[in-house]
């Protein structure tokens, strides 16, 4: 989930994922992605569920992999993020009398609501499902040797 990672983090992420990869070694990312760059999270979302992490625009992941990766397919899975909260909510909500408890209180549930509200509010026209295959960038002035495109079924 790289929208966990933050735009503070990419670099030290993308630096890593490379440094760990074998020489024209894959990498697929998955995340949630924004129509638009924001200028800050909401700061809800930003204490409690995710600190310091964005949904990432298309121009942020770009400019984070550029020094690292080339892009080989780049995959826009529309709105089907949104159908996923909607489930995620309705087997919380179905499975809620049994899970209430010492561990699992009056206070979680009330933030769960605020959460599954602000992120169902997220994905309805402002973002969707985004998977990019990266390969490993050989160095400046060098020949890149990419493998193909992915399958419909993201088989190499």
């Amino acid at each position: 989930m790289f929208e966990h990672v933050g735009p503070k983090n990419y670099p030290v992420f993308f630096e890593t994922v490379r440094r760990l990869l074998r020489d024209e070694g894959l990498f697929l990312l998955h995340t949630i992605g924004a129509h638009r760059t924001m200028p800050a999270a909401d700061p809800w979302i930003d204490k409690y569920i995710f600190p310091n992490g964005r949904i990432p625009s298309a121009r942020q992941i770009a400019r984070a992999i550029e020094p690292h990766f080339v892009i080989e397919d780049w995959h826009n899975f529309g709105q089907d993020y949104d159908r996923s909260l909607m489930a995620w909510w309705r087997n919380f909500d179905s499975a809620w009398p049994q899970l209430r408890g010492d561990r699992y209180n009056e206070r979680f549930y009330r933030m769960w609501i605020a959460t599954r509200w602000q992120l169902g509010s997220c994905p309805l026209g402002e973002g969707d499902n985004k998977r990019l295959r990266l390969q490993k960038s050989a160095p400046v002035g060098s020949a890149v040797r990419t493998t193909g495109a992915l399958s419909p079924l993201g088989i190499a």
